[in-house]
């Protein structure tokens, strides 16, 4: 007997820490949903760390899991596919023919990419052949796209520091395939101080969320805000109550963070504040 399926997440898995699978499954969980977590890569911590073990999974194993996955019939009773860190060039060709093949199986699922290649603080730290790929290749596949800005700008091939700026690059961008957008950790000149913002485009309209900037920039977050929109959608929310919602839990799991003194997002200890919440 299958158990009911909701998301297939497809992103890197960490034995110490909260990146990838390791931070998007538990609010999804949370909420309950069952996940199809598909590992991209197998470490035992995020590479800011002095040593890091483990490796990126060859394509032929995530091609394999792919397989079992569809074989299972989880793509039928499924309603979003998520994925994120790649690890590889190939890992990202084997996860576009399983997008293209599970939208033939059922039309009607979601597609939503993080396209993670880096950020503000660190710049690019995956391979050039990735960002090319991922650019020209799995980012016109998707429904839905959860860049940063920094990546909204690898996308379009221009950094966007302004509002007026983003907003061109998010039309751009929607041109693929009419897709939507939520781009987070978003600061312009007119952007309050001492806060971020995430910007939702959905069609023609735009909409700005602000929330306040926390003393503390853990690895993760990005996969932890996918995780808990998706679950948001998931339940109903329209995409702005959806990327609303997601960032006021997230603001709240970085200050419970920072009060246990940690760097390490923590969020067995806070799993109360993943569970679905009305505002």
């Amino acid at each position: 007997m299958t158990m009911q399926t909701s998301i297939i997440s497809i992103q890197s898995q960490v034995v110490h820490g909260h990146v990838g699978n390791s931070a998007a499954v538990l609010p999804m969980q949370a909420r309950g949903l069952n996940v199809a977590a598909v590992p991209t890569t197998l470490l035992s911590n995020n590479p800011h760390f002095e040593t890091m073990r483990g490796r990126v999974l060859e394509p032929e194993l995530v091609g394999d899991l792919l397989r079992g996955v569809e074989e299972r019939g989880l793509i039928e009773t499924s309603r979003y596919i998520v994925s994120g860190y790649l690890g590889s060039r190939a890992n990202g060709e084997v996860i576009a023919a399983f997008v293209e093949r599970a939208r033939k199986l059922n039309p009607d699922i979601t597609y939503i990419c993080d396209p993670v290649m880096g950020d503000s603080n660190l710049g690019i730290f995956v391979a050039d052949q990735v960002v090319e790929w991922l650019c020209d290749d799995l980012v016109p596949l998707a429904d839905l796209l959860t860049p940063n800005q920094f990546e909204l700008g690898l996308i379009t091939q221009k950094q966007a520091r302004s509002w007026q700026e983003l907003t061109a690059a998010a039309s751009k961008v929607q041109a693929f395939r009419g897709a939507r957008l939520v781009v987070t950790g978003c600061t312009f000149p007119d952007t309050p101080e001492g806060s971020l913002e995430n910007v939702v485009a959905d069609g023609d309209m735009r909409t700005r969320l602000t929330s306040p900037r926390l003393p503390i920039v853990p690895v993760g977050t990005g996969d932890l805000f996918t995780g808990l929109l998706t679950a948001n959608l998931a339940h109903g929310r329209d995409l702005v109550d959806a990327a609303r919602n997601a960032a006021s839990v997230l603001l709240d799991v970085l200050g419970r963070t920072i009060v246990e003194g940690e760097q390490e997002m923590q969020l067995g200890s806070v799993i109360n504040a993943l569970v679905e919440k009305s505002e």
